[in-house]
């Protein structure tokens, strides 16, 4: 693969806090850390005071590896050194999308190892464990159950409830020939199938699969996998768990962050509740409300007094499942961690947070933007040389970019600005006549005006198609492109599964993407 690299502001992609995030706008200075550089981690290196328990962390981890056959060196060496103080980690996390979902799962972990990758060779003494943080208490089953791979959907039809990390995999056998067939029967393909096949097989859970899968094709570089729905794990959270539900901090703290950022137009991504914690079991994930004097696990008949909701924290702390808002705390106390790499989506409602972590005296991380890219196959790549057009014109929208080309290729005006220009400059004297004659008709003057500008336009547009007929061909690769390049009309990474990519570039495709990704450049990655 080669790599071309453009702005974010080029692609017209992407929102206006993440513009802000990359112009390092002074104005998010309080609800972030530190804007992202090889500087300031080496401040917050210097500061970070990892309060968690690492021997816990390590013990747990290994539990979850147990049943993975596939360890390599580099995956065994940085669990190990997560037992040492001079260990720290580098974080994303995402759902359980099945077959991985779409292309940014793949993008955030890569971007995730480089950064590992990079602040080892700036911090040798240090080590740096690039982390993916499994979602498994998400209960969003429809969110999680579909991916789309050469323009088909494959979804996992299942009456789930409760937390996804725990659905067993066995009914979702349909979906995975569905999926092996698209792949075809080439030789990566083949790898492929028996790779997926492996991960959902023998009755495991969705984290399992999950877990499988995101290793083999990334344990080699190094990538720790975590679950953290661990008793152990949830333990070192009890404390704030039960502040949090019965002061409801939190709520308050993520409120006044939210109108502040409002401030400065940066809307609110999420919206906490008064009670950010679900109770979860092995089927369930209900939300708690405080009502009539009780904790009442909603659609339930589980309730609690104060003293009852103190003891079942204390007791079962993997029964409390933070929400969106709350998650990142957990992360953070149970991590020795650094930053969080994530979608704009996702750091923008990490800048409703940090007064939050502030309150209960946890590190706030660095925030990230993960590395955004592009894939073009040969066929796209020659239709752009042939039409003369760049990766950056290719994100123009579809009919703006016919348009664009038309105009730049026809020997004729199409453009009649000039004809209403004189047209008009004729009506303006007509009115002043008319208005001397009998300022009445002066209305009927400018109804005739504005019929005469519609049938104008109105040619304009037919002079346009014409010419476009013309163009016949060109235009039918514009609408290739643009269908290759942004599938269902959005950036490709946001909907198609890296599943076809795999099966033509093989073991070298995730390589590729760790060769060409830059963590802190921040830019838009394009490859073909």
């Amino acid at each position: 693969m080669e790599a071309k690299y453009i702005d974010y502001d080029e692609t017209r992609c992407f929102s206006s806090t993440v513009s802000k995030l990359l112009a390092r706008d002074q104005n998010l200075a309080p609800f972030i850390n530190q804007f992202p550089s090889l500087s300031t981690f080496e401040k917050i290196i210097s500061e970070r005071k990892f309060k968690g328990n690492r021997t816990k962390l390590v013990e747990v981890l290994q539990h979850q590896y147990q049943d993975i056959i596939h360890q390599p060196v580099a995956l065994k060496s940085n669990i190990e050194a997560l037992s040492k103080e001079n260990t720290y980690t580098v974080t994303t996390g995402h759902q359980l999308n099945i077959f991985t979902g779409p292309l940014y799962f793949i993008f955030k972990i890569v971007t995730a190892i480089n950064l590992a990758k990079e602040l080892k060779n700036q911090f040798p003494d240090k080590n740096f464990v690039p982390v993916y943080w499994m979602a498994t208490e998400d209960h969003d089953f429809e969110e999680i159950n579909h991916t789309y791979i050469g323009d088909k959907k494959i979804s996992w039809k299942l009456n789930a409830t409760g937390a996804t990390g725990r659905l067993n995999t066995k009914s979702i056998i349909q979906a995975l020939n569905e999926y092996k067939g698209i792949l075809g029967i080439s030789k990566n393909a083949e790898k492929l199938s028996e790779m997926v096949a492996k991960a959902y097989a023998d009755g495991k859970n969705l984290a399992d699969a999950t877990r499988y899968l995101a290793n083999e094709l990334f344990g080699e570089f190094g990538l720790v996998i975590i679950d953290a729905d661990h008793p152990i794990l949830k333990s070192q959270f009890t404390e704030i768990i039960e502040r949090d539900i019965i002061n409801k901090n939190s709520f308050r703290n993520i409120e006044e962050s939210s109108k502040k950022l409002a401030e400065i137009a940066i809307h609110a991504q999420v919206n906490p509740r008064e009670i950010n914690f679900f109770y979860l079991t092995d089927d369930l994930r209900e939300r708690i409300i405080f009502e009539d004097n009780r904790y009442q696990v909603l659609n339930t008949e589980v309730s609690f007094s104060k003293d009852e909701l103190k003891q079942e924290i204390k007791n079962h702390p993997e029964r409390f499942s933070p929400n969106v808002v709350m998650r990142p705390l957990y992360q953070e106390v149970i991590l020795p961690n650094l930053a969080y790499i994530g979608g704009g989506g996702e750091l923008a409602y990490w800048l409703q947070l940090k007064a939050n972590f502030d309150f209960y005296q946890v590190d706030f991380p660095l925030l990230v933007l993960r590395n955004s890219a592009m894939i073009a196959d040969e066929k796209t790549v020659v239709k752009l040389q042939k039409l003369k057009l760049t990766f950056a014109d290719a994100f123009e929208e579809t009919q703006a970019l016919k348009k664009k080309y038309v105009h730049q290729h026809t020997q004729h005006q199409l453009n009649l600005s000039t004809e209403w220009d004189n047209l008009k400059s004729i009506f303006d004297d007509l009115k002043s006549r008319v208005q001397q004659i009998d300022p009445t008709l002066a209305p009927s003057t400018e109804a005739v005006e504005v019929r005469l500008k519609k049938a104008l336009d109105s040619l304009e547009k037919k002079l346009m198609r014409a010419e476009k007929r013309n163009f016949s061909e060109a235009i039918s690769d514009i609408e290739k492109i643009k269908n290759q390049l942004f599938p269902g009309g959005g950036l490709q990474e946001r909907k198609e599964n890296f599943g076809l990519f795999y099966v033509k570039y093989g073991d070298d495709f995730i390589p590729e993407l760790i060769n060409h990704f830059k963590p802190l450049d921040f830019k838009f990655t394009i490859l073909h």
